[in-house]
């Protein structure tokens, strides 16, 4: 890591518009913006879908139809243009096109070992994946439960599960496919939807974003990475370019301020934000979003949003050797294995940067076992992983972000509006998150010595419409009886 230097930043008024320019462009601005965003608008659609699409039917072994019918159904307004989408599945060749309305088509391929990528017919980075497995034995953390699907440990808990499952009377669907429910480090319940079990790799989305934060962690330990200092990012490396004064903090706390709008809801409304330009019509995604200026000040804003964790997964992957293969291995070596998640597909774009703010799918069991983790404060099998006082840096609060959002993970802490309407819906104030949109969650209770994964296909909107709040004030409740739950009644 670089020592620290000078990092000049401009004034303020550096970073607002000429009043006069923008009255003099505004028209002509209107006009091409319409333009981009008739052009943009099909591409950004159509390659959410066939990214999913692709990893769910080749990776999660699912239906299509039933993927897109759940996916379209979950984000908000999408159903509008449901009617004009049109989709393929060529299972020989493993991939995936869509259209809208003919325009737009976007073309997902599945490569064994790496999920899928977005094709957009530029060059794409041949990745060797490392013949690395990940097997019981080299586990450190004990193993969570037997091979077979865990019933609940007492009635409480099979109800809660009840509820969890059930679909409501009125629509939307809650879609839940998986459940666990870890406490003390074993399994004490666990349920899956139909075509959905114990092997099932299952898209983790923003979720992802945790495990980012993990590796990021790792190799802070390692001196590879450091938190205060700028980020060594080549394209920011000119001694008058403000970006200079972005760190890894920033990054993973969502306030670098780069001018990428946001990714807090995948919504027909959010394809006008630029960060999603990056993410469906970009080959490589690093380069779009670390080529993009400053909106705000590093530091003095927070905005959530998917370029943050892409900047980071390619400093991971430099860190880590500088090629996709190098992360792969890292990964495997210094994360996967020794917590014996088995069954994790890391995605990557054209370019071989590792889509780390949405593309990881694992087994719910693995990503329980991720929960794990930080449940054990980084330590599985008396070795550290985590940097010491790295738990509780994740969980700390960041600064102005009201949906209560530490360093990679979500978070009760602090006084956030987020935080303090989970606390008042029953989750426990010392509970942090990894969270992933549409319903993704592996939440970490210290206090109960709980981990509760719950994966599912639910609409974003209202709180409460995928179930979690309910789930976790059950689980509690019910894992509060220790007696009852360690002898499985």
């Amino acid at each position: 890591m670089p020592g620290t230097r000078s990092c000049v930043m401009p004034e303020a008024n550096v970073f607002r518009r000429n009043l006069l320019l923008i009255l003099a462009t505004t028209a002509l601005g209107a006009l091409a913006l319409s333009a981009a965003w008739a052009r943009d608008v099909p591409k950004i659609a159509t390659g959410f879908v066939a990214n999913i699409l692709c990893s769910e039917t080749f990776v999660s072994g699912q239906q299509p139809d039933r993927i897109f019918r759940e996916t379209t159904a979950a984000m908000p307004g999408v159903s509008l243009i449901t009617w004009a989408m049109d989709y393929r599945v060529d299972r020989t060749r493993k991939e995936t096109s869509v259209t809208l309305l003919g325009l737009g088509r976007s073309h997902a391929v599945y490569r064994e070992g790496l999920g899928c990528y977005l094709d957009h017919g530029g060059a794409v980075a041949e990745i060797a994946v490392p013949s690395i497995e990940v097997r019981s034995s080299q586990a450190l953390l004990p193993e969570i439960a037997g091979p077979s699907v865990v019933a609940p440990a007492n009635l409480q808990l099979a109800a809660a599960l009840d509820r969890a499952f059930a679909e409501p009377e009125q629509p939307p669907k809650r879609a839940t496919k998986a459940i666990v429910v870890l406490r003390d480090g074993r399994v004490v319940a666990e349920r899956y939807a139909e075509g959905y079990g114990i092997d099932t790799p299952i898209l983790g989305f923003s979720a992802t974003k945790s495990v980012m934060s993990a590796l990021t962690g790792i190799l802070v330990r390692k001196g590879a990475l450091t938190l205060d200092q700028p980020a060594p990012v080549a394209a920011w490396q000119g001694a008058d370019d403000p970006r200079c004064a972005i760190t890894v903090d920033h990054l993973l706390r969502h306030t670098a301020g780069l001018a990428l709008g946001s990714s807090l809801q995948a919504s027909l409304g959010s394809v006008f934000e630029p960060v999603n330009r990056m993410k469906f019509m970009e080959s490589d995604m690093a380069a779009y979003a670390e080529s993009v200026q400053l909106e705000t000040p590093p530091g003095s804003q927070w905005n959530y949003n998917d370029g943050n964790t892409v900047i980071l997964s390619h400093l991971v992957r430099e860190a880590a050797g500088g090629k996709a293969a190098d992360l792969l291995r890292f990964a495997r070596a210094e994360l996967f294995a020794p917590l014996g998640m088995r069954n994790v597909t890391i995605e990557f774009d054209a370019a071989g940067n590792a889509e780390g703010s949405s593309q990881m799918l694992a087994t719910a069991r693995d990503w329980a076992r991720f929960g794990q983790l930080y449940l054990n404060d980084g330590v599985v099998g008396g070795k550290r992983i985590l940097p010491e006082g790295w738990v509780k840096y994740s969980a700390s609060p960041t600064p102005k972000a009201w949906v209560g959002i530490g360093a990679g993970f979500w978070t009760n802490l602090g006084d956030s509006f987020g935080a303090n309407y989970r606390s008042q819906h029953g989750w426990p104030r010392d509970a942090f998150f990894a969270k992933g949109t549409m319903g993704q969650y592996v939440i970490i209770i210290p206090s109960e010595k709980l981990v509760i994964v719950r994966l599912g296909r639910s609409p974003n909107g209202p709180p409460e419409a995928d179930g979690v709040f309910r789930l976790v004030s059950d689980v509690v409740a019910a894992a509060g009886d220790k007696a009852k739950v360690a002898r499985g009644h």
